[in-house]
């Protein structure tokens, strides 16, 4: 039988301990509009439905808190999707002649 063991070292006598890799979970963003003064709220709502997926109700809670609280929260993705998502709304609202802002903020 062979004495060999993987995790001794026998030029200096020491073992090796394997190390469980550290994993966290990655940060989250949530995509927020912020309110303007020009943009109708029919558009506020068609975009929170055709890019977040919100039925027409929730879109126009939504809208209504973006009216009245100057920001609104349209969902928590992960870094890449939010930034694709933010990216789509503001191109979106640009070629439509309207200055609705879509930002993320780290959670």
């Amino acid at each position: 039988m062979s004495d060999f063991d993987p995790y001794r070292d026998d030029d200096n006598d020491l073992s090796i301990q394997l190390a469980e890799p550290k994993l966290k979970k990655p940060p989250l963003f949530k995509v927020i509009l912020l309110n303007d003064d020009f943009t109708p709220m029919d558009f506020v709502i068609e975009i929170l439905m055709q890019f977040f997926a919100m039925p027409k109700e929730k879109a126009t809670q939504v809208m209504l808190q973006v009216h009245t609280q100057g920001v609104g929260v349209c969902g928590t993705y992960s870094k890449d999707v939010a930034e694709t998502k933010v990216y789509i709304v503001n191109e979106y609202s640009r070629q439509h002649q309207h200055p609705l802002l879509c930002s993320m903020e780290e959670l």
